[in-house]
């Protein structure tokens, strides 16, 4: 990358004094009727001056790293810094403006009037620079906390995701072993549908939401799996509004839902139970739920990773705007609801 000819350091100091020149030079030549020749040369070399003075004194302030000192400290050295240095540029301008006899002022007499005419106008470089200077790292540091909460909320959905598959690879291999013994031609067929299942769950790692139409292919082959192992006792039902299919939702979130639902309402009930998986539109919302035969024996703190994870993942990713419910909505019927802001 290219560096700029002229550097923004001194594209403000030049514009900063022209305006100074310029607002002296209207003001004599229009509000007062001062303006003068000798006005203009004593003007001319007063810039010169205070340009010269002015970034000697921010190479002091760079070299001392006065910036990161505390405030105190800075405060006491930057009003030093402006006294001196405004000791040196009235110093330097009163000998031309004697010399030149520019006013018919004793040196003496130019040394004050040059003094305080400096350190007025340095007091306010030092204010606009360090303002500019505030700002910059004010706005710097929101920047970098910025990024580090995106670097934290990365991380923390890696780790949820890393701990989701190891948790649902369990419990599908755990559901396959016990068919061995029992129909090694279905154990096969479950071995098939768990590396479908796999594949599918190993492209959604890649982002950080899927459309809920390919989250519904990783549910179903899941289903498919958990169906063989519950046969009779686990029906299966769908109610998916064909319009939410393009929705974005968390990758295996629905799936650890369903499985949540599995895990701890069908496998719990002698005679099985149903499953039904609900998505729609409510308001501005994405709304998905998983209905099981159930109970909640004791609320959220007895239902798992699954609750936890999917609370922890919708937090991250929609903060407040995201909400997630699960509640018993009549005496045999859990239900988990995911209301997610529909863009």
């Amino acid at each position: 990358m290219r560096r700029p000819l002229i550097s923004r350091y001194w594209i403000f100091q030049l514009a900063g004094w022209g305006v100074f020149a310029a607002i002296n030079i209207f003001l004599a030549g229009f509000v007062m009727n001062t303006f003068s020749e000798r006005g203009l040369i004593r003007l001319l070399f007063f810039v010169e001056i205070g340009i010269l003075f002015t970034h000697i004194m921010r190479e002091v302030i760079r070299s001392t790293d006065l910036l990161l000192k505390p405030i105190r400290q800075q405060i006491i050295i930057l009003i030093s810094l402006i006294v001196i240095f405004s000791v040196m540029a009235g110093g330097t301008n009163a000998p031309f403006e004697y010399f030149f006899k520019l006013r018919a002022n004793s040196y003496k007499e130019l040394f004050y009037l040059d003094f305080g005419y400096y350190i007025s106008v340095i007091t306010i470089w030092s204010f606009i620079y360090f303002m500019y200077h505030f700002m910059a790292k004010t706005r710097k540091q929101e920047m970098d906390t910025i990024k580090l909460e995106a670097l934290v909320k990365s991380l923390e959905l890696k780790t949820i995701k890393a701990n989701i598959n190891p948790h649902f690879i369990f419990n599908a291999l755990n559901g396959i072993r016990a068919l061995i013994d029992e129909d090694p031609a279905r154990a096969r067929k479950a071995v098939t549908e768990l590396s479908n299942i796999l594949r599918s769950s190993l492209n959604a790692e890649k982002g950080e939401t899927v459309s809920l139409e390919d989250e519904l292919k990783i549910v179903k082959d899941y289903l498919a799996l958990e169906n063989m192992r519950f046969e009779d006792r686990l029906k299966i039902e769908y109610e998916i509004d064909e319009d939410t299919l393009g929705q974005q939702v968390p990758p295996m979130m629905l799936q650890t839902l369903v499985e949540n639902a599995i895990k701890h309402g069908i496998s719990k009930n002698v005679r099985g139970g149903m499953v039904r998986i609900i998505s729609d539109f409510t308001g501005n919302f994405h709304e998905l739920s998983v209905q099981n035969t159930g109970h909640l024996n004791g609320g959220l703190s007895h239902q798992g990773f699954g609750i936890s994870s999917t609370q922890d993942r919708l937090s991250l990713l929609y903060g407040e705007k995201a909400k997630f419910v699960i509640k018993q909505i009549n005496p045999d019927l859990v239900e988990a609801k995911v209301l997610i802001p529909s863009f």
